[in-house]
């Protein structure tokens, strides 16, 4: 058999999968023993396996997740008012396809960003769209943006994602140009994409941390109304457990 040959089609062909696959079966002692169909039933197991990788890789370097984190690995042992069941649900994803949104509120350290990019990472394993932003930086980018004519790409590029996870909102009040494109986001993904907001601030004060009544109102209502919120409570897991172990 004409084994560089194939290799060389395989890779021109972009099939690099199958090509990596061809040259393991070749030099596995029973390939002799395999029928043409398990050896084209092999190659293309691993060519869907190569392509689904290369997939999820790429998703995940767009989305910047804070942490590496999976849902799989959520502790429920933790007292901080985590309901297994509902985190499950949220894990199927459910609620992206539905357009709704996901509220993470508690103190700080119980894991709030870390649920947050465990949702994001199976969302991206689910091949969806994710793009993780820390508000106390996105704000002033967006500010840069307007005086270098960035500014309408970086929106688009935040209303683009299936799931946009905002974390960390509520750090501090938001001026005037902040509260604008904050609504502009939410009004543009409003009943087409799904938005998760982590925060220190219980949803009850964020009327008055947005500071303008009129934007408050329609911000929180594109918001607040359709998402699932979850209202986290307890001391910080950080002191709980060695620094790699932390979910925070």
């Amino acid at each position: 058999m004409l084994i560089h040959p194939t290799l060389d089609q395989l890779n021109q062909l972009g099939l690099h999968g199958m090509a990596t696959a061809f040259g393991d079966i070749m030099a596995d002692a029973e390939a002799t023993s395999l029928t043409h169909a398990e050896w084209l039933a092999l190659l293309l197991e691993r060519e869907i396996s190569h392509r689904h990788d290369r997939r999820l890789a790429a998703r995940l370097r767009y989305a910047k997740l804070r942490h590496n984190a999976a849902v799989e690995d959520v502790d429920y042992r933790a007292s901080r008012g985590l309901d297994r069941t509902l985190f499950q649900k949220l894990s199927a994803g459910g609620w992206i396809d539905a357009h709704d949104n996901l509220i993470l509120c508690g103190p700080t350290g119980v894991g709030k960003s870390w649920l947050a990019s465990a949702l994001g990472h199976r969302a991206c394993r689910d091949n969806r769209s994710v793009l993780y932003q820390r508000v106390p930086k996105l704000f002033p980018e967006l500010a840069l943006a307007r005086a270098d004519g960035r500014h309408r790409r970086l929106l688009r590029n935040l209303t683009s994602p299936q799931l946009l996870i905002l974390d960390d909102w509520g750090l501090e009040p938001l001026d005037a140009a902040a509260r604008h494109d904050l609504l502009e986001i939410l009004e543009d993904r409003y009943g087409r994409r799904s938005t998760i907001i982590t925060s220190q601030i219980p949803v009850e004060h964020w009327h008055q941390l947005i500071g303008d009544p009129t934007y408050a109102d329609a911000i929180l209502d594109r918001l607040v109304h359709n998402a699932t919120r979850i209202d986290l409570a307890g001391e910080s897991l950080r002191k709980k457990r060695p620094l790699r172990a932390q979910e925070s």
